[in-house]
């Protein structure tokens, strides 16, 4: 489950802004997840609330999730795609000379305190 050492890796990441920011305390941490990065949302959030009770800066705090589209460009036809509806083969052309564009990462995109 490398979920849990995203959270881990986070934790540290929102401590860092907070110690910047003199917040004392977190309300809440929004992540933005690509949709086919194989990180399961769900998990996240169970293992954030978990983890998050061992450092009283993060403890209640929420983790929230939302989901970056998968995209994909075909270097042939020079068109952009839904990864997850087409996988590597374009759907206007038929080419796999195809790479991806966004989905694949995990961004820290908002840190809320109070």
């Amino acid at each position: 489950m490398h979920e849990l050492g995203i959270v881990f890796h986070v934790a540290k990441q929102v401590e860092a802004v907070a110690a910047e920011n003199k917040a004392k305390h977190i309300d809440e941490v929004v992540l933005s997840v690509g949709e086919v990065s194989t990180v399961i949302p769900d998990y996240l959030i169970d293992c954030w609330g978990w983890n998050a009770k061992k450092y009283p800066l993060l403890d209640g705090s929420k983790l929230t999730c939302e989901t970056i589209k998968a995209v994909t460009f075909c270097e042939d036809c020079k068109q952009e795609y839904e990864t997850v509806a087409h996988g590597k083969t374009c759907p206007y052309c038929g080419s796999e000379n195809t790479y991806l564009v966004t989905g694949n990462e995990v961004i820290l995109k908002e840190v809320i305190a109070d």
